[in-house]
């Protein structure tokens, strides 16, 4: 691997660093750290002449030496739709490309100019709900677990330390995490939405062929080498024409059809390939995490197995107390501190927690501030 690639893949380096504290859950990561690197790199890729040369080379016949690059760049190539069903080399020069008259239908490929500058906004778009989730969660979960999540039992935990724990969930700071809850969820909403959206908005830049590649990809399976057409080829042509206006020998407008050969396309084409498939599977996942975490919230029975889940040996009694008596956003921030803690805290904080609960005299006891524990 050259140096050149490797200071490609250094730009992303800050997205790849993990948190000590862990204020989400993995597939919110697979949002905000994997897919926006993927994006962050395919940009950069795209425009790296280093590794696929120059996007468009474009020429009319060898005699004339005319290069027509930065014309056709800018006002587009096109493909003709009717030639796309033709023998390579046989009928046609490449699939989409031979004569046409004025009244063929023609595919314009505008997309290319702005490739990269689609995939930096999406992973930008992918990163936005991280960003307003950490804006809103502002350190809490950091502040509330310290050193309590190394392996080995901290010297943290101690009696006063395990105090003022029990006191912020179980008293002080009681039913005030519906809002950081539900902020949350909100989040993981967003996360959906986005990746929905983003499938959407590659279909209507790619001119309504996104949404249908990958069935179409699925389907050349079952047909002969002979009468597969990659489905992109409509899309990121390798060759394709470009209409040249000049001016003749008698003043007049002459228009020539130039010969574009499109390498990157090679490159796009697999690109937005894996997203189409990447894309759905985030959705999926990303929608099924949406229900449980509405199951989460209505249904009691299905927070006490998550809680005896994470709480192992702690008997069935102490569970339903903790949860029977603790609201949803409650419980939500002691499930999430059970995700940060060390396993023999944390069991031995819901048991504590349970006794507290329990007790008529937590009523009497001081509020604390949070930055005190």
């Amino acid at each position: 691997m050259s140096a050149n690639l490797l200071d490609v893949f250094k730009t992303v380096r800050v997205i790849l660093k993990f948190d000590k504290v862990r204020i989400d859950n993995n597939i919110s990561r697979l949002h905000y750290k994997l897919t926006v690197i993927v994006l962050v790199v395919f940009s950069l890729l795209v425009t790296s002449k280093q590794y696929f040369g120059e996007p468009i080379q474009c020429h009319l016949s060898q005699e004339e030496g005319l290069n027509l690059d930065a014309y056709c760049w800018i006002f587009s190539t096109f493909t003709v739709k009717k030639h796309f069903n033709g023998t390579p080399g046989k009928h046609i020069v490449a699939a989409g490309v031979a004569s046409a008259t004025e009244k063929d239908e023609v595919i314009s490929q505008k997309y290319y100019q702005w490739v990269c500058f689609v995939l930096a906004l999406q992973a930008a778009a992918f990163y936005i709900p991280r960003h307003l989730w950490k804006t809103w969660e502002a350190g809490r979960l950091k502040m509330l677990v310290g050193d309590l999540g190394s392996p080995i039992v901290s010297a943290e935990w101690t009696a006063h330390r395990k105090k003022n724990l029990l006191k912020y969930i179980a008293l002080t700071y009681r039913n005030t995490h519906t809002m950081y809850a539900f902020r949350y969820i909100f989040c993981e909403f967003l996360n959906f939405l986005n990746v929905v959206a983003q499938i959407y908005s590659i279909d209507k830049f790619l001119g309504g062929t996104f949404t249908t590649y990958g069935p179409k990809i699925l389907e050349l399976s079952e047909l002969t080498p002979e009468e597969r057409m990659d489905p992109m080829s409509y899309v990121f042509p390798k060759i394709a024409k470009c209409s040249y206006r000049s001016v003749g020998p008698s003043g007049g407008i002459e228009l020539r059809d130039a010969l574009c050969i499109l390498p990157l396309n090679i490159l796009n084409e697999k690109i937005f390939m894996f997203l189409w498939f990447w894309f759905v599977i985030l959705s999926i996942i990303s929608l099924a995490l949406f229900l449980y975490r509405l199951l989460t919230v209505y249904s009691i029975k299905l927070r006490k197995y998550l809680l005896m889940a994470q709480a192992r040996h702690v008997k069935r009694a102490v569970i339903d107390n903790i949860v029977n008596q603790l609201y949803f956003g409650d419980w939500f921030m002691l499930n999430m501190l059970g995700k940060n803690m060390n396993p023999i805290i944390f069991r031995e904080l819901v048991v504590d927690l349970g006794i507290y609960l329990m007790s008529d005299s937590r009523m009497q006891q001081q509020m604390i501030p949070l930055e005190e524990i």
